[in-house]
């Protein structure tokens, strides 16, 4: 484990704590083999039955990838976890229920957190949302894929073409979160859930879990397609023009100059 990510037994509950407060706990290599491992150590640990997901702060739950590991030439995915995605985690299912305890702000890989959670509770002053387009990128960690089948298409294509974010209270509106609460409340009643689900049988809520989301081996092989999709167009993009023009015209502060190629 990385000091990029904590953890800590809470009865049956593993908490993880996305601990870069100073990058707004973007992900970079630390983190994502510090979640990646957390999951690992979720799913072969017969005594935790649920883990719940928590960024370290009071502002952001994630920020995304951190733009300034990747400018340096960083890789995301340390050798060895590239099959686990983005953060170790948006294509790591695991069979034990994950409850995203959402401290802040969930923008872009942020989001795509959420979206890879069962379950979500938010606090009332965080946000959501898919900005991506607004720099020349794609939603390309599951964003574009798992949006528009957990919320009604047309507010998640609202979402994924404007690259507008959302608040808490509409987040909860259309189903993104299962509750909104005040800030100072949000880690404990995230144990709470996980209270409940975990005194249930672990063996019937992990089956039920694996039967609902199609998940075989470790693996979802109905995304099977949407991945290879999204890999491919993730590929023709980040390698265009535009995608380089976007984080340039954001750090010069100026509205970008899109070519389309």
């Amino acid at each position: 484990m990385t000091d990029a990510v904590l953890t800590e037994r809470v009865g049956h509950v593993l908490l993880i704590t996305l601990n870069r407060p100073e990058a707004r706990n973007a992900v970079n290599a630390d983190l994502t083999l510090g979640l990646g491992t957390a999951l690992e150590e979720a799913e072969n640990d017969v005594d935790i039955r649920v883990v719940v997901l928590t960024g370290a702060g009071d502002q952001t739950f994630c920020a995304g990838a951190d733009l300034k590991a990747i400018s340096r030439g960083e890789s995301l995915n340390p050798a060895g976890t590239e099959a686990w995605g983005f953060a170790g985690m948006v294509q790591h299912p695991v069979s034990v229920p994950v409850i995203a305890a959402v401290n802040g702000n969930a923008l872009g890989g942020g989001t795509e957190l959420v979206l890879a959670s069962d379950l979500a509770v938010a606090a009332d002053h965080a946000s959501f949302g898919l900005p991506e387009v607004k720099r020349g990128l794609i939603a390309a960690a599951g964003g574009v894929i798992r949006l528009p089948s957990q919320l009604p298409t047309k507010i998640a294509m609202r979402m994924i073409l404007t690259g507008e974010p959302i608040d808490a209270a509409t987040a909860l509106a259309w189903g993104l979160v299962n509750e909104v609460v005040p800030a100072a409340e949000v880690l404990a009643t995230a144990l709470a859930l996980a209270e409940v689900i975990a005194a249930n049988a672990p063996l019937s809520v992990q089956a039920s879990k694996r039967v609902a989301l199609g998940i075989r081996a470790g693996t979802v092989p109905g995304e099977d397609d949407a991945w290879a999709l999204s890999n491919e167009s993730m590929m023709a993009v980040f390698t265009s023009e535009d995608a380089m023009e976007g984080p340039i015209a954001f750090a010069e502060k100026r509205a970008p100059q899109w070519k389309g190629r």
